[in-house]
């Protein structure tokens, strides 16, 4: 049986769990899914709480594991971890309609993976910025607002992108219906390999940003991002301070130390101080999204014959602090500095 107003969300962490809150205090119909098991007791037994300087409510949701969902479902928003969309992929695909699809949610190149396994006809962009953190079982921190858009992953401006645009909305009024996607998902990429840096450190992202001494480091990581984005054809575009041009090929250093100060400035203005990187290292001591988010740039900039050393070093850095070879301090993200 297919459930064409029901949307699933498969994956009810900070950014499934809020946008889920939202949309069902709305009321739309939503099915929460999520591999947590306290978790998705504690919101069916005492609802989803939101909490933070946006807004704080309780909302009573309707969640489920993996295991217990059934039928198959038109609209389906994949809110998982980067490094575990694949996966998530491959256990929602039974539950997906044949003519539903997917949405991606998440931070990262993931429309790439989501294609590869159940057809780009079929996959749906999305690009999310706002602010929120799992705190426990149950409770959700709703940072700040930020930029939200959504857009077919060929340019197209479609029926069904127009319906998630206005789902979107529900959460953030300001959500954008674009035809370039992929320029939000590059400007995003770039943003967040310049968070990768700042969670070398327990400092806050604005801390790190602020810091004279490290913008050598914070310049070289948005100029490689930026440079694959070129070779690929791609527009990326800025928001929340981050400006995609500054970090081009032939820009200049004061460009580059503007986008980094406004960036610094807007980051100092949320609840939400550190990264969720930062915090799947200090707080939640798992994985973070390194390979699925920086990685996979170094390597596509490896196809275009595009040298990645500070991208490479990060991402070394990054695995070293995950598996306790490295503390998060300033003299690790000092490293950076060394050629």
């Amino acid at each position: 049986m297919t459930n064409e107003n029901t949307i699933l969300i498969w994956g009810a962490g900070a950014i499934g769990g809020t946008l889920g809150a939202y949309l069902i205090r709305a009321g739309e119909d939503v099915v929460l899914v999520d591999i947590v098991a306290p978790h998705v007791e504690a919101m069916n037994r005492d609802g989803l709480a939101i909490e933070g300087p946006v807004e704080t409510f309780r909302q009573p949701v309707k969640a489920l594991t993996p295991d217990q969902v059934t039928g198959r479902y038109k609209r389906i928003i994949l809110a998982v971890k980067a490094h575990h969309t694949r996966d998530a992929v491959r256990a929602l695909k039974d539950h997906l309609a044949d003519d539903g699809s997917v949405l991606s949610a998440q931070n990262g190149l993931n429309e790439l993976v989501i294609a590869e396994e159940i057809g780009a006809e079929r996959t749906v962009g999305c690009f999310v910025n706002f602010g929120a953190d799992w705190l426990e079982p149950g409770r959700i921190l709703f940072g700040n607002r930020a930029a939200v858009a959504v857009g077919e992953i060929d340019g197209r401006i479609t029926e069904r992108a127009k319906d998630y645009h206005r789902l979107l909305s529900i959460f953030e009024p300001k959500a954008v219906l674009t035809d370039n996607i992929w320029g939000y998902l590059w400007g995003k990429l770039g943003y967040g390999a310049l968070l990768f840096v700042t969670a070398l450190t327990n400092a806050s992202m604005s801390e790190n940003l602020a810091s004279e001494k490290h913008f050598p480091v914070f310049r070289r990581v948005g100029q490689e991002v930026m440079a694959i984005a070129k070779a690929r054809g791609v527009s990326p575009l800025g928001f929340n301070g981050f400006d995609p041009e500054a970090f081009m090929p032939g820009a200049s250093e004061e460009a580059a130390r503007r986008s980094v100060a406004d960036m610094a400035e807007f980051n100092r203005h949320t609840a939400k101080t550190h990264s969720g990187i930062w915090r799947d290292l200090a707080v939640r001591k798992r994985k973070t999204e390194v390979d699925a988010q920086l990685a996979i740039i170094a390597d596509l900039g490896d196809e275009a014959g595009i040298p990645t050393p500070a991208l490479r070093k990060l991402v070394g850095l990054i695995h070293d602090l995950e598996d306790g070879r490295r503390e998060l301090s300033w003299s690790t993200l000092d490293l950076m500095l060394e050629p």
